[in-house]
């Protein structure tokens, strides 16, 4: 079981180094087998999961957490997306940790904003 402090501490570090854009770091961070599904996508293993959220980066300007909730192996973190492409998108993303790596995120937000500027 991972602490609620270290489950925390792990999903802190993984939205720095998103915005960051430091992906070597996030793959630390991610289980072998991590499973995303997301508004825009799923994922399943590292090279899927690092590959849409190198393709979101790219547009990524800004993270804005609002609120991080860490109970024993789970973190919600509720935060405004910021990009390039569309207004702030508010958005949920819940992490469930396993052995100190993130193995399952789910994302919901209302993606249209996104799509449309992706459709530029």
């Amino acid at each position: 079981m991972t602490t609620t402090n270290s489950a925390r501490e792990i999903a802190e570090t993984y939205f720095t180094a998103w915005e960051a854009g430091d992906f070597e770091a996030i793959r630390e961070l991610l289980a072998q087998d991590v499973d995303f599904v997301g508004a825009l996508g799923t994922a399943s293993g590292i090279e899927e999961a690092l590959g849409g959220l190198k393709g979101l980066g790219r547009v990524l300007e800004k993270i804005d957490v609002q609120v991080r909730v860490a109970e024993g192996d789970d973190v919600i973190t509720w935060y405004d997306l910021h990009t390039s492409i569309a207004p702030a998108a508010p958005t949920v993303n819940w992490m469930h940790m396993e052995n100190g790596k993130i193995a399952r995120i789910r994302v919901t937000f209302d993606p249209r904003g996104l799509l449309e500027g992706f459709g530029k």
